[in-house]
């Protein structure tokens, strides 16, 4: 199934290079909002520790990692790539919090997100923040237990994971948003809830 490489250093190197690959391909899919030129932008990441396990599927960066391709920051205690052959398939980034930031367009703020676990799920165009998750942008925020942002339909669902200590869904909506709303005649975005 996998041919051995004569030799383990080269073998290690081109296994990182095809990691990063997917990576990047996976952080910057068509339908991820972010700045056009972020896409050009080479990937950097940084590390204590880098370990590619082609057996089991994955490659995992542990130890204060950052990533970077443009205005896309990641950082946190441990990325791991999951991957079926080549393809990456999901990206996990863990963190006490991990955060991640992108300027979405030239003339947008900068978003803000952190959660002590930020996944994305290739098949769904689907990033999933959990466990005090919270994402700002321009002085919106929205915070909760659990938060899913599907790119395809640019919707966001925030649920507070019916928690005991009463812990609920927070959205805060800046005044000069709602302005602008209401000079343009109309609200736009949907934020579901349960």
């Amino acid at each position: 199934m996998f041919r051995q490489a004569p030799d383990p250093g080269h073998a290690l190197c081109r296994s990182l290079r095809v990691a990063l690959a997917a990576a990047a391909w996976l952080l910057l899919a068509p339908g991820a909002i972010a700045l056009p030129e972020d896409r050009q932008q080479p990937i950097r990441i940084s590390a204590d520790q880098a370990l590619r396990d082609e057996r089991q599927g994955f490659t995992e960066y542990t130890g204060n990692v950052r990533l970077q391709q443009g205005s896309l920051q990641i950082e946190a205690e441990k990325i791991t790539v999951f991957h079926q052959q080549m393809a990456a398939d999901r990206i996990l980034a863990e963190g006490r919090p991990a955060r991640l930031q992108q300027q979405p367009e030239a003339d947008k703020g900068i978003v803000h997100a952190a959660a002590q676990r930020i996944e994305y799920f290739q098949a769904e165009e689907r990033v999933n923040l959990t466990r005090q998750a919270r994402i700002e942008q321009e002085g919106s925020i929205v915070t909760g237990d659990s938060i899913d942002y599907y790119m395809a339909e640019q919707r966001v669902r925030a649920d507070s994971g019916r928690r005991e200590d009463g812990g609920r869904v927070e959205v805060v909506i800046p005044a000069q948003a709602l302005e602008g709303d209401e000079a343009n005649g109309a609200a736009s975005g949907a934020t579901e809830s349960e």
